[in-house]
């Protein structure tokens, strides 16, 4: 188990290295937000980083979420709760009423179960499209080139506000050309939130300009095995 004195120092590093990325390429000090990455992590190891003032938090798993972090927002009531792993439809119900922020809509039919869910329940989770900015068979995400369209799907036809975009790039690629990508097509639609930039590259990523970085492994270590 790591540390408790381990996860306060650590995170008090990273957010002098990102307002430093931040200063370094001439951005507001509140122009980048850091989501701290507490998937796998046991609620005892995320509590530290509450108490040191982080409030933005990214799970990857839906029912990984709802056994941790009920208890939690009651001790912090302002958190703040990303989804940032892929999103099965049928685990929209629970993703909107558990999540304030879900990073991986992609694709028609849980754009569908989303604006269902939506309108059901009355909570309106700020949403954005993942795009697979490397074409990887193997990610989920929109492909560049079809941006666009699903956009206006998304608007038309289901009736969603979409507040940005998110990527992962491929991991043998140089990252900022796939930040470069994202934050044109971010601008082309006016979309004001840019989800990019992980522990190993978030410093490329602010330079393209991500408005939220997303780091697990510089705050927590090593991820614990999901068993």
């Amino acid at each position: 188990m790591i540390d408790p004195q381990t996860v306060m120092a650590n995170l008090a590093e990273l957010r002098e290295a990102i307002a430093r990325a931040v200063e370094d390429n001439e951005r507001a000090s509140t122009d980048v937000a850091l989501i701290a990455v507490s998937k796998t992590m046991p609620a005892e190891a995320i509590r530290p980083a509450l108490e040191a003032g982080q409030r933005l938090f990214g799970e990857n798993y839906v029912q990984e979420a709802k056994a941790k972090w009920p208890a939690l927002r009651e001790a912090f009531p302002d958190v703040e709760l990303h989804l940032i792993g892929p999103l099965q439809s049928n685990k929209a119900r629970e993703a909107v009423e558990l999540f304030d922020v879900i990073h991986t809509l992609d694709r028609t039919s849980l754009a569908a179960s989303l604006a269902k869910e939506i309108q059901r329940s009355g909570r309106h989770p700020r949403l954005l499209v993942q795009v697979n900015t490397g074409e990887e068979p193997q990610k989920g995400g929109v492909a560049p080139g079809a941006v666009d369209a699903f956009l206006a799907e998304c608007r038309e036809t289901h009736g969603l506000a979409v507040s940005g975009l998110m990527c992962i790039p491929p991991a043998e690629d140089p990252p900022s050309a796939h930040f470069g990508l994202l934050a044109a097509i971010a601008r082309r639609h006016a979309l004001p939130v840019l989800s990019m930039g992980m522990s190993a590259d978030y410093p490329a990523a602010i330079q393209m300009g991500a408005t939220h970085v997303r780091v697990g492994s510089a705050i927590f270590g090593a991820r614990q095995m999901r068993g």
